[in-house]
């Protein structure tokens, strides 16, 4: 259980209690964790983000400002609304990077994993710049077809309801 803001006793959270989950906005691989606080609600939160090597996380922006402290690994990072691998800045473990909100930007785990944290004021938020990068909105909206393809949904008839 991460720790709360608002908890008054001293609680220190080590590495083996770090309890890392698939977050529905990720691509399948990257993980999160929760460390302190709810990112959903209203607060103060910390989390970290493992990403292995090779995945990228496609433009997208959040609403609240972040600070991201690179734990391990090298964090690869671009600005701007279209992925573009030649201008991805490394960052060695101990950087800190402070990312305004509403700041599209990128990821590449471009040399192999890395983790970081992020600590930030909530509620989370993230946005992809092209819905045909986020994986909440290809869950739902892209079926696949017999031989394993991506299909768009067929279109519904007004009137009609599947059964």
């Amino acid at each position: 259980m991460a720790h709360q803001p608002d908890q008054s006793e001293f609680r220190v959270i080590l590495p083996e209690e770090i309890a890392w989950e698939p977050f529905p906005a990720f691509p399948t691989g990257a993980r999160l964790a929760v460390v302190v606080g709810h990112p959903t609600q209203a607060g103060p939160y910390v989390i970290r983000v493992k990403v292995s090597g090779g995945t990228k996380l496609m433009p997208h922006k959040h609403p609240e400002d972040r600070i991201y402290t690179v734990l391990s690994g090298v964090f690869y990072i671009g600005l701007g609304y279209t992925f573009n691998g030649d201008k991805v800045n490394a960052y060695p473990p101990g950087s800190v990077i402070v990312l305004p909100g509403d700041t599209w930007h990128f990821h590449w785990a471009k040399s192999g994993e890395y983790v970081t944290q992020v600590t930030a004021i909530g509620p989370l938020g993230l946005e992809y710049h092209d819905l045909q990068d986020d994986p909440r909105h290809l869950h739902v909206n892209v079926a696949i077809d017999r031989v394993g393809h991506r299909t768009p949904p067929k279109p519904r008839v007004k009137g009609c309801q599947r059964a």
